[in-house]
């Protein structure tokens, strides 16, 4: 044969073998590791300026991304409806909707099912472990596997707890069972079955732990390694992370002020008097606290980052199990938090004993608002409001097999409603995800794959907020905000005042009015949509049971 015969049959050989692992590359499924924080604040971890050690989520965003402007819902419930639909949660939860019977405000409506439901017609096996907060229970939901953890008032002896949706035993005070490792735990076991039992298939694993949530609690060798730490009080390690945090290029261009005469969002003074004296309720300034105010206050906040510490160190068990399966090419992974941290302050499971060590089981301590705004920094505020610091979370995604920038900043703007259809584009091949289901609105959120490869200036016309009163709207680098059904918007520059420090509104009159109006017409299409296809009001019990008399 000729040579250059022999020459061309070479390439057609070369680029069939190139075609066909193109459509190997293409057709391949990512597996999915979705983790979730509960109340971790947005400069919490040490890859966003925290004096906590976390080195394996560094590592995770120093193989990957870190997005700087990514935005939750500021509470719990609400950001993990939206995590798992791709919808606003005031659409399909259906809470605090106007006209919805009380009844059935939790049900979701049927052109919104979860995430698994829509990965398993795809080929994964789908797994959750953690808090769950949401409608229905997670087998139902499409979930193949599930430990849900339900109580969220106690770290070391949960009484409510479920495994495959069905109840187990409270755990016995003193048996070693810790959340956030009990948690971790199953979510190994899953990998591992998967690994032995289901190899051909991708798999989506969803682990929602419930730290730092409330109380703070934690492993007595944890704590040690932060017993010190924070003596020098919040106004001091609040200035050290934000001079961190300039380093890296995270956070904006100032640091707002922290608001002294602005407690929590919900009033409980009864509580306040169990924890005793030495607990305050305001972010007074450091040194105006008493010495045993200043000991007392410095310990929650070690106990808030032991528990950090320690999440940092069980997802780091869950990445080495992915490794260990050959799969860490292959697995999206996501990090985030379902709103900042919180300066709610309560008691509740079993109550508070003053005399008993503090951080233990039978301790029920909050960071209150003084390190709230610490965990939070920049930013002013906390959970439940919608200023930045209620809103904000740190987002990691680490993908080898697609994301090949690594320790990069991405200052897109972008919302947990882009979760599904990132996911859904990576599954299936179809830019956001494609159909969510039949007769489905037009969800909001938008894929953040194109962000994956560059910093995409903005992918949303419109970001929307509402939480109890509290509300808020971003249009490109323009924010309305307030505080309270009854409070009058705010209007900041995000671009050049992220920190809210400089409110415009009463200077650009014309732009808050239109943007307002944006926000009411948003807020409308979202009632709208909840009450679309309403089941029947259930009727009253006393009905029911004389219909079944007849």
């Amino acid at each position: 044969m000729p040579f250059h015969s022999t020459l061309r049959v070479l390439l057609v050989i070369f680029a069939l073998l190139a075609f066909s692992g193109t459509l190997c590359e293409a057709d391949r499924k990512p597996n999915i590791l979705l983790l979730l924080a509960d109340d971790l604040g947005y400069s919490d971890l040490g890859c966003y300026g925290s004096e906590i050690a976390t080195p394996n989520l560094d590592a995770l965003a120093q193989s990957g991304l870190r997005f700087t402007q990514f935005y939750n819902t500021a509470r719990c419930w609400p950001s993990r409806a939206a995590i798992l639909t791709g919808y606003y949660a005031q659409a399909v939860r259906r809470d605090s909707v106007p006209g919805v019977p009380s009844g059935i405000q939790g049900v979701r409506p049927s052109w919104a099912p979860l995430l698994p439901a829509l990965l398993r017609p795809l080929g994964y096996r789908t797994y959750h472990s953690g808090k769950w907060h949401l409608d229905s229970v997670p087998l139902q939901t499409g979930f193949d596997r599930s430990y849900s953890l339900n109580d969220h008032d106690r770290h070391f002896a949960p009484h409510a707890h479920t495994e495959d949706d069905r109840p187990l035993p409270p755990v016995t005070p003193g048996s070693g069972y810790y959340s956030t490792t009990a948690i971790a735990d199953h979510a190994i076991r899953c990998l591992k079955d998967h690994a032995q039992t289901y190899t051909a298939r991708p798999f989506f694993s969803f682990v929602a732990f419930t730290s730092p949530h409330f109380p703070v609690q934690a492993p007595p060798e944890d704590i040690a390694w932060y017993r010190d730490v924070y003596t020098r009080g919040w106004d001091v390690m609040r200035q050290e992370r934000w001079t961190r945090m300039q380093g890296l290029g995270i956070g904006g261009s100032s640091l707002s002020s922290i608001e002294r005469q602005l407690g929590p969002p919900y009033a409980f003074p009864t509580a306040l008097k169990q924890l005793g004296p030495n607990e305050i309720n305001l972010p007074l300034p450091w040194d105006t606290l008493t010495p045993d105010q200043r000991t007392f206050q410095a310990s929650k906040m070690a106990f808030h980052a032991a528990m950090v510490d320690r999440m940092d160190r069980e997802i780091g068990r869950i990445l080495a199990q992915v490794k260990a399966m050959g799969a860490q090419e292959d697995t999206l992974v996501i990090f985030l938090s379902d709103n900042g941290a919180s300066a709610e302050m309560m008691v509740r499971g079993d109550r508070h004993d003053p005399h008993a060590e503090s951080g233990s089981a039978a301790t029920f301590l909050s960071i209150g608002p003084g390190w709230s705004s610490v965990a939070n920094t920049p930013f002013r505020l906390h959970k439940t409001w919608m200023h930045e610091g209620g809103i904000s979370t740190s987002f990691i995604v680490s993908y080898p097999a697609k994301i090949r920038a690594h320790g990069d900043l991405r200052t897109t703007p972008a919302h947990i409603v882009d979760v599904v259809p990132t996911i859904l584009e990576l599954a299936t091949g179809h830019r956001n995800g494609g159909p969510v289901s039949p007769g489905a609105p037009p969800p909001p959120g938008k894929s953040l794959v194109p962000a994956f490869t560059h910093n995409a200036s903005s992918l949303h016309e419109t970001l929307w907020w509402l939480h109890e009163g509290n509300r808020a709207l971003r249009a490109g680098d323009w924010k309305i905000v307030a505080a309270g059904a009854d409070s009058p918007w705010e209007l900041y520059d995000m671009r050049l005042d992220r920190s809210e420090s400089k409110d415009l509104a009463a200077r650009m009159p014309e732009r808050v009015r239109k943007l307002s109006a944006r926000w009411t017409r948003i807020q409308q299409e979202q009632f709208a949509l909840a009450r679309q296809s309403l089941p029947k009001t259930p009727k009253p019990a006393a009905a029911v049971q004389r219909t079944a008399h007849r």
